[in-house]
C-alpha cells in the first residue's frame, strides 16, 4: 500500500478545473503508451451474493494485465449506501474483499442510487481514503491519461421516479437541490468538457443505462437529456451498471458502444426484455466484470463470468484525432479561457 500512498500523492496535486467547471484527476498511461482497466457494478455487499468470488477473478484478470486502475459503475453499498464516514460497510463489502495486491490500484467510482438512499456525502468524503487510499469517488468529474478521458457523469438525479414516487425510499439530496439547476449545470459542463477534449477516446461512465434489455431497460431521462450531448460530441464508449447484467449494445446511430457492468454481486437470472434487439451484441444475466485494455488507435473489452471465464470480447479500432480537430479543441479552451474566471 505504500506505493498507493505516493501515488495519492502525487494525484492530490493533479486536481484541475476544465474551463474551471468539472474536477479532473490526471492518470498517467503505461510506459508502452497502453492504459488497461477493469469495470465492476453493483457490488457492495460484504461479500455475499457471489461477491467474493468476482473479487477472485477481478485479481487474477487485473494481475494479468498490469491494470491502472478500477472503474467502480455505483451501488458500491447496499441496500441504502453507507450511514456515516464511520460506517463498517466500507471495510466489510471494499476494502476486505478487494484485496488482491492487483486490485490495490485506484479506484475511480460514481454513485448509484443505492447509495443516494444513504449518507451520500459520507462517500463523497477524502477522509475516507484515510481508511483505504484507493478510494476517490465524485458526483461529477474527469480522469485523463492522455489516450483517453473518462467523464464521470453523476446520473442518479436525472431520473424522476425517485423525485416524484419514491415509494419508502429516502434519498440523501443534499448538494443537488434545485435539481433542475443542478442538471442544467452538470450537461452544460459535461458538454463543455467533451467539446473541448483533446483525447483520442472519450469514454463516459453513469450508473444508469442509456441502452439496456436488462430488468431497468432504457433510462428514459438519459436519452433525452444525455443522449444527444454524447452523440454530438463523438462519444465512444457509455459504460454503466444498475441492470444486473454483462451488456454490450451498439448503437444503431452512431459510433457509441454501450457497455454494462452490473454484475459485481447479486444478479437477475432471466430478467430480459427478449423484444428490444436493436443492436444488442451481447447479453449475460449473472455476476461478473469486464476488462478494458487501450491503446491509441485500439480498444478491446473483455466480459468475463464468476468463473474467470470469458464471455464476450470487444475489439474496436480508430483513427488518431485530426490534427485539426485538435487545434479546433485547442482554440475553444483559449476562447472559453476569456469568460471563465
Amino acid at each position: 500500500m505504500a506505493g498507493l500512498g505516493i501515488w495519492m500523492a502525487f494525484i492530490s496535486v493533479c486536481f484541475v478545473s476544465v474551463s474551471a467547471l468539472l474536477q479532473r484527476l490526471e492518470h498517467p498511461i503505461k510506459a508502452d503508451g497502453s492504459l488497461s482497466l477493469v469495470v465492476v457494478g453493483d457490488w457492495g455487499r460484504k461479500g455475499t451474493y457471489n461477491q467474493s468470488e468476482v473479487a477472485t477473478q477481478m485479481g487474477r484478470v487485473a494481475a494479468k494485465l498490469n491494470i491502472d486502475f478500477v472503474i467502480s459503475t455505483g451501488d458500491n453499498f447496499y441496500d441504502d449506501g453507507l450511514t456515516g464516514i464511520d460506517d463498517p460497510a466500507f471495510e466489510s463489502s471494499f476494502s476486505k474483499i478487494y484485496t488482491a495486491k492487483s486490485l490495490q490500484k485506484q479506484w475511480y467510482n460514481v454513485l448509484g442510487n443505492h447509495d443516494y438512499r444513504g449518507d451520500v456525502e459520507a462517500q463523497l468524503n477524502p477522509i475516507l481514503q484515510n481508511i483505504d487510499p484507493r478510494w476517490i469517488c465524485q458526483r461529477s468529474f474527469i480522469v485523463d491519461t492522455e489516450i483517453a478521458e473518462f467523464f464521470f457523469v453523476d446520473t442518479t438525479p436525472f431520473v424522476d421516479k425517485y423525485f416524484l414516487k419514491p415509494k419508502d425510499h429516502k434519498y440523501d439530496w443534499r448538494g443537488v437541490l434545485p435539481r433542475e439547476k443542478y442538471l442544467l449545470k452538470l450537461l452544460k459542463d459535461l458538454e463543455i468538457a467533451l467539446k473541448d477534449s483533446t483525447a483520442n477516446w472519450k469514454i463516459v461512465v453513469g450508473h444508469h443505462p442509456v441502452r439496456s434489455i436488462g430488468h431497468h431497460g432504457d433510462t428514459q431521462e438519459l436519452i433525452r437529456q444525455l443522449l444527444p450531448i454524447l452523440e454530438a460530441n463523438d462519444v465512444d464508449v457509455y459504460i454503466n451498471g444498475h441492470d444486473h447484467c454483462l451488456e454490450h449494445i451498439s448503437s444503431t446511430s452512431s459510433q457509441i458502444q454501450f457497455l454494462t457492468s452490473g454484475g459485481g454481486s447479486k444478479a437477475w437470472k432471466g430478467d430480459i426484455d427478449k423484444d428490444k434487439r436493436d443492436g444488442v451484441k451481447f447479453y449475460y444475466d449473472g455476476q461478473g466484470f469486464m476488462s478494458v485494455e487501450l491503446e491509441q488507435t485500439n480498444a478491446k473489452v473483455v466480459y468475463y463470468d464468476i468463473f474467470g471465464k470469458v464471455l464476450h470480447v470487444v475489439n474496436l479500432s480508430k483513427g488518431l484525432r485530426s490534427a485539426s480537430a485538435i487545434w479546433k479543441s485547442r482554440c475553444s479552451q483559449r476562447c472559453l479561457s476569456q469568460y471563465v474566471d
